[in-house]
């Protein structure tokens, strides 16, 4: 039986303005990358006006680690977007034209993401690129598609803090997974947090939220530990994790790619089980689920908008499309889903456009809806689209049990309420003088 959120917590986390969000550039970008930016200035035009389609076809770039420690989670996302392609190729296409996808590996290496970035804008000339997992590597590319002014699509839930005018996000922003999480653990898992995480900027602002959320909400961050990217070494934190929390407490784990193979392997066998140290994950889901291994996760929680499990025809239909593409044992996921639902998002903006020049697409992009397997989505004016927040636990066959749910959509708030620095302004790209940030009416 599914605990609904509050009606309060639903108003806080959907009753901005659509769209509200701001920018405040990152200086997180690789030096090189930066270099790399600022050598191809003068071209920045040419992702604008460069042909993308040709003849029958329509060109887009897939960019993703196919190689490295995030194999493990963005290959699945490969297929997800190939399939929408497919799909979208057998009913008729784009503008009566067929896609033609471009596929480029990151190797979960970041500079090589913005090398493959420039080379599907200057050399392949694609139309779009749909592409990047870690905020790392989405951070590595922005410079490369605002110098040109081209296009990405990015499928993951994010630390937002972010608000691009080249960048359409169709994963979850905080208030639509990190913050709601929070709140559910206060109210049902214990006040006492130790935050786990991969050393970038991902993990390292979502905890920055999550702290600031504790100290407004009565709760305690005991602990605070990271990993470098790829890294096995999680005995140390397990060791922090039982010295913090001698009588048990919620572990918040923002660990990505391999590592968490080793932390729940570890986890369990130092004896901390969900039970007393409820883990809620923001990266884990049936696919991660299913490579760590079943045995090791049952009981812990995961957020996240979309789970195989979610009960509407849109979903039946895709998971059914999906295992006949794949194969029976495949499973889907969250960001596979976001992936999917961005392909299609992207085709009706062009299609709404009547062209794939870039401008016109931007444009027509805002508003679009679409009946995704997790409900209804919408293209907000921050590029941010508004999402069902839910709460899961690992049931014995590998699934979640959704165990939370809001009752609709929640509005993207890209820029964070909590923090200090962000609350109050908000981004919307459809109006010049607002654009990527602005202070929000009242605030």
């Amino acid at each position: 039986m599914s605990m609904q959120f509050n009606r309060r917590k639903f108003l806080v986390y959907g009753s901005a303005a659509l769209g509200s969000s701001i920018l405040l550039k990152s200086c997180a970008s690789d030096t090189d990358t930066a270099d790399t930016a600022a050598d191809d200035t003068a071209t920045a035009d040419a992702g604008a006006d460069a042909p993308a389609a040709s003849g029958d076809t329509i060109k887009v770039g897939i960019l993703h680690s196919l190689s490295g420690t995030m194999s493990i989670s963005e290959t699945t996302v490969v297929d997800a977007e190939k399939l929408a392609i497919k799909e979208i190729n057998e009913a008729g296409g784009v503008l009566g034209m067929q896609i033609e996808a471009v596929v480029e590996d990151g190797a979960s290496d970041w500079p090589t993401f913005a090398e493959k970035a420039t080379k599907l804008i200057d050399q392949d000339q694609v139309a779009t690129v749909f592409g990047c997992w870690t905020s790392a590597s989405r951070k590595a590319v922005l410079p490369v598609f605002e110098s040109k002014n081209h296009m990405l699509w990015y499928p993951v839930q994010y630390e937002g803090q972010e608000c691009s005018r080249n960048i359409f996000y169709t994963g979850a922003a905080p208030n639509q997974q990190i913050e709601p999480a929070v709140d559910w653990l206060l109210e049902n898992k214990g006040t006492q947090f130790f935050l786990v995480g991969s050393d970038y900027v991902f993990p390292r602002t979502a905890n920055t939220i999550i702290k600031e959320q504790l100290a407004a909400n009565g709760g305690e961050t005991v602990g605070e530990d990271y990993l470098p990217l790829g890294s096995t070494e999680v005995t140390p934190i397990i060791s922090k994790i039982r010295a913090a929390l001698p009588d048990g407490g919620v572990i918040f784990n923002s660990l990505n790619g391999d590592s968490n193979v080793a932390f729940f392997k570890q986890l369990q066998g130092a004896g901390l089980t969900p039970d007393m140290y409820p883990v809620m994950s923001v990266s884990v889901a049936e696919e991660e689920v299913r490579q760590i291994g079943t045995e090791f996760l049952v009981g812990h929680y995961a957020a996240w908008n979309y789970f195989q499990t979610v009960e509407t025809p849109e979903n039946e239909e895709w998971v059914a499309n999906f295992k006949a593409e794949y194969g029976d044992d495949r499973v889907t996921n969250d960001p596979m889903e976001a992936a999917y639902i961005m392909v299609y998002l992207w085709k009706q903006a062009v299609e709404a456009a009547g062209t794939t020049e870039l401008e016109a697409v931007r444009a027509a992009a805002i508003g679009q809806e679409f009946a995704a397997p997790e409900g209804l989505v919408t293209m907000n004016v921050n590029h941010h689209i508004s999402k069902t927040v839910r709460i899961g636990q690992v049931r014995d066959d590998g699934m979640f049990d959704i165990v939370s749910s809001t009752d609709g959509p929640v509005d993207p708030l890209p820029w964070n309420q909590y923090v200090p620095e962000t609350q109050g302004l908000a981004c919307d790209w459809t109006d010049p003088e607002k654009g990527e940030q602005f202070p929000m009416e009242g605030a």
